[in-house]
């Protein structure tokens, strides 16, 4: 009895370094959260009802739950492939080992440059008088915008959210990359398989919960995203979050209990993202162990 004492008071101060982190994810995340969801379920007057549900369904919301069902889809499936192929480069391509160094650095940082910072150093890399759009056109006679491009349109915000996107994958699919056993190829090579048949028939089904938990992942990331789609298109996309952004201000929708529902309609959105991730992901752990 006397040896479980100090046992015991040793777990105890073990759980009192994880209070910061409880009491943050309380007040900033679940009671939040829960506030939202119930919120979505009441009307001005604290009556229960589904009409605020309903009211997702009106052409402005759908409209802008499918841009931004497109656009995260189109900047996640994008930042997926190039950072994929990143990931192959610098594990298995070969490469000096100093060059992963720095890539992973890179990537680290660049996962987290978002915002105003990022859209403005698109515009002025890529904006209408941005130096990569004067030097095409200066120099090789080349005018992109009048050719189509817009970068303060579906494409051009498409690949700004890539420029977060691709660092992002390669941080979280290095791993599985790495895990990739030596004895797998070398006993395909033995029996006789090509390598295409080894990437067709060995890596890629080992790698495919990996990639497709990534994918989920890389989407939630984007549907969320609001900071880089206001900086650098305004209220000229009216994308989910931008009009989130706008209801909660009271400038368009002025309706407290209609934000909470645009709010829920987005929880379940990227839940169900996260929930494929944690699903994929706990799949792929199969194969590291």
């Amino acid at each position: 009895m006397p040896k479980l004492r100090p046992l015991l008071k040793g777990r105890s101060l073990n759980w009192l370094g994880v209070v910061p982190f409880l009491a943050f994810a309380l007040l900033f995340l679940i009671l939040p959260t829960m506030n939202i969801v119930t919120g979505a379920f009441f009307d001005a007057e604290g009556k229960l009802t589904l009409q605020n549900i309903g009211n997702l369904f009106t052409p402005e919301i759908t409209n802008a739950f499918s841009l931004s069902i497109r656009l995260s889809l189109a900047s996640s499936i994008i930042g997926c492939s190039v950072g994929f192929a990143i990931a192959l480069a610098v594990c298995l391509g070969g490469l000096p080992r100093g060059l992963r160094a720095v890539t992973m650095t890179f990537s680290g940082v660049a996962s987290n440059f978002a915002g105003v910072p990022l859209s403005f150093a698109y515009m002025a890399t890529l904006g209408r008088v941005g130096f990569v759009t004067m030097l095409l056109r200066d120099w090789f006679g080349v005018n992109i915008y009048t050719m189509g491009f817009n970068l303060i349109g579906f494409w051009g915000l498409v690949m700004t959210y890539v420029f977060f996107q691709i660092p992002l994958m390669v941080l979280i699919i290095t791993p599985a990359v790495d895990g990739l056993r030596r004895e797998w190829r070398e006993a395909a090579e033995v029996l006789g398989a090509s390598t295409s048949q080894y990437w067709r028939m060995v890596a890629l089904p080992v790698l495919w919960p990996s990639l497709l938990g990534t994918l989920a992942l890389l989407f939630a990331n984007s549907f969320g995203a609001v900071a880089t789609a206001i900086a650098l298109t305004g209220s000229l996309l009216s994308i989910a979050p931008i009009l989130l952004f706008n209801q909660i201000r009271g400038d368009v929708l002025q309706d407290p209990h209609l934000g909470y529902a645009l709010a829920f309609g987005m929880i379940v959105i990227t839940g169900l993202s996260n929930g494929v991730y944690i699903v994929m992901r706990s799949r792929a752990e199969r194969w590291m162990k």
